[in-house]
């Protein structure tokens, strides 16, 4: 174990480094040393032993050189997320996503919709990939080619910086996508490990036969076993075979060589430069690699994680990270700190529970299992949030445990199976119109593709009634989501009621992944009618737009509040209390299509009550819930 002491050496180079900046530069980058020093060298211990001291040392180098290269107004940025540095945990937060060439065609018209996201209240944006990928086929852009350029249809590296600037100045911080696990087979890393280099090589885990592969298969399931089945495959050029775990033309990095901690150090120094402030670690949980294991959540994930986070707290304290670890709850804390690590690995995680437990609860209109399932998740870091959403860019895998299926008299088997059946239409009576995505015949898993309007019944509604009622499943379904804390993020699309693309195999490239159907090119004359008062648009648009504005206003949707989530004392009723220090906040969610009534005495407020939402000053007695109707209720300290 080496020593959490700042060594001398290490003190003398950075202050070298430093000279030519001014004083308060250089004290402050001096102290962000000695702060993260510790953290550094614990994860660097913890991943690599013996060369931690000495890859230590160069990665703080890397650090203090990305400083210098800092812009003025990044090194602003990044005193003023120091001031706050709860920033991303403000109810103030609203997360968009999407596809920055389907939403604004390139970079540059990314910025010229900039007043649309701020109309809407977004406060984060994450351009889904955009660094340059292989050419197609290349996942959706998650086969990166190279990670300090854009795809020329995009644009280039000062259009990204340029887009960054514009998004400040209008208080949207930019997410981008870095992938951890994997790079393209025509990476530079790739190209020179196929030309025989051997630093190169030990980039990759290159094996000369089927022993150590097949040894390791044993115990790896399949991520895409429909048209990837496997986790090797053969390269002619390197005349070996290289592990693969996504596709044949995705090779995983051997995490366990320091070069290749190194390198991601310099990338993240470079993007956050650019004006990055939150990186999306795409597929984590895979970055590591033991025998005999699933390969997937190892220790040496978190660790090599804290140690990245130091490395650029020294550089961009204004930059955090989120992790893409979708496990279960037991597996998912430990991507935001346990134990000694508590706070210190990523400040964001995707709450894949919340979204997979609401469309569960609508289509069983029941909201039982929810509440078990959310009761039982880990309390994460109160430095910490969320990220929460009611769909993606990807499927929908039901993540259903059995244990909390049981809780309340289901059998999770048959609970996957029937959400499988209903979101992809085949359930008698199903509102909902999704596509079955990569179905597992051995195990009976399926997953969904779909919008988040045609998964909630817009698609299939035939009369004005039918529609009016989809709509109610979408607000609420994002109600859910503003309420519950951290983040949350809207799909691009849904804030619109966009349906399925019904021409999203129309791009042969897109042909065998239906994931594109909830993927559709940004309408730009549906955005237009969401000022046209009877439209959809305009119903779900000012919807989503008020509760951002009042959830904007409460101190109890900070994300250091934990919900406590409330007994199911009606089973169609989805019911927390968050309880801060100025504001308690009791949400109420009927999951089902029928009026609701919830005890007045389950209601852990002092009367009068008043509904956040409606604004009113509800009379008192029992509480009474139109079908997929919400209630925010707020007491704030000063009220008693």
């Amino acid at each position: 174990m080496i020593s959490s002491a700042l060594p001398a050496p290490v003190v003398e180079a950075a202050t070298r480094a430093l000279a030519g900046e001014p004083e308060h530069d250089r004290t402050l980058v001096l102290a962000r040393l000695r702060r993260c020093w510790p953290d550094l060298v614990a994860g660097l211990d913890e991943a690599y032993g013996e060369a931690a001291a000495e890859l230590a040392a160069r990665v703080a180098e890397v650090a203090v050189a990305a400083f210098l290269a800092r812009p003025p107004a990044l090194r602003l940025l990044d005193l003023r997320r120091l001031v706050e540095p709860d920033w991303f945990q403000s109810p103030r937060m609203l997360g968009y996503a999407c596809y920055a060439e389907r939403f604004g065609g390139d970079l540059r018209g990314v910025a010229e919709r900039v007043p649309y996201l701020a109309e809407l209240g977004v406060t984060y944006l994450h351009l889904m990939p955009l660094l340059q990928p292989r050419p197609r086929p290349n996942d959706g852009g998650y086969a990166v080619m190279d990670y300090r350029a854009v795809r020329p249809d995009l644009g280039t590296m000062d259009d990204l910086a340029a887009l960054a600037a514009v998004l400040r100045d209008n208080g949207i911080s930019l997410t981008l996508d870095l992938v951890l696990n994997h790079v393209a087979a025509e990476h530079e890393w790739a190209r020179r490990a196929r030309a025989g280099e051997a630093r190169y090589r030990a980039y990759f885990h290159i094996h000369a036969d089927r022993s150590v592969p097949d040894a390791y298969e044993r115990t790896l399931p399949e991520v895409f076993p429909d048209f990837a089945p496997g986790s090797f495959s053969w390269d002619d050029a390197l005349q070996a075979w290289v592990w693969t775990t996504f596709n044949s033309w995705q090779w995983d990095l051997a995490w366990d060589n320091p070069d290749v901690f190194a390198e991601f150090a310099e990338i993240i120094c470079f993007l956050a430069n650019q004006g990055v402030e939150c990186l999306r670690l795409d597929a984590i949980a895979f970055i590591w690699k033991r025998m005999g294991t699933d390969c997937q959540n190892q220790p040496e994930v978190h660790a090599v994680t804290r140690a990245l986070r130091a490395v650029a707290r020294i550089a961009a304290p204004a930059l955090v990270f989120k992790a893409e670890a979708i496990v279960g709850p037991p597996q998912l804390v430990p991507y935001l700190g346990v134990g000694r690590y508590v706070g210190k690995v990523s400040d964001l995680a995707y709450h894949n529970s919340l979204m997979v437990q609401v469309w569960s609860s609508l289509a069983a209109r029941d909201a039982r299992l929810a509440t078990a399932a959310l009761r039982r998740f880990p309390e994460k870091p109160a430095t910490t949030a969320w990220a929460t959403y009611v769909r993606g860019h990807d499927d929908i895998g039901w993540a259903i445990d059995d244990a909390d299926a049981a809780a309340v008299g289901w059998d999770g088997w048959s609970h996957r199976a029937f959400l499988s059946d209903f979101y992809s239409g085949r359930f008698d009576g199903s509102f909902a119109r999704g596509l079955v995505f990569q179905e597992n015949e051995a195990t009976g898993d399926r997953r969904i593709s779909g919008s988040a309007a045609s998964l909630a019944g817009l698609e299939a509604a035939r009369t004005p009634d039918e529609r009016a009622v989809a709509v109610r499943r979408v607000l609420l379904a994002h109600t859910v989501v503003l309420g519950f804390g951290g983040i949350p993020v809207l799909w691009s699309g849904d804030e619109l009621a966009a349906l399925n693309d019904p021409s999203w195999d129309d791009d042969p490239a897109h042909a065998d992944d239906n994931r594109w159907v909830h993927r559709p090119r940004m309408d730009w004359a549906a955005a237009g009618r969401r000022h046209v008062a009877g439209t959809v648009e305009h119903e779900v648009w000012t919807g989503l737009q008020a509760r951002a504005r009042v959830r904007a206003t409460l101190p109890a949707l900070h994300a250091a509040v934990e919900p406590e989530l409330l007994d199911a004392l009606n089973g169609a009723v989805l019911a927390w209390v968050r309880r801060a220090p100025e504001q308690t906040l009791v949400a109420l969610h009927n999951m089902s299509d029928s009026w609701q009534i919830w005890p007045r005495a389950a209601v852990p407020l002092p009367d009068p009550l008043r509904d956040a939402l409606s604004g009113d000053e509800l009379a008192p007695g029992d509480l009474v819930l139109a079908p997929y109707a919400c209630r925010w209720l707020v007491r704030d300290a000063r009220e008693g």
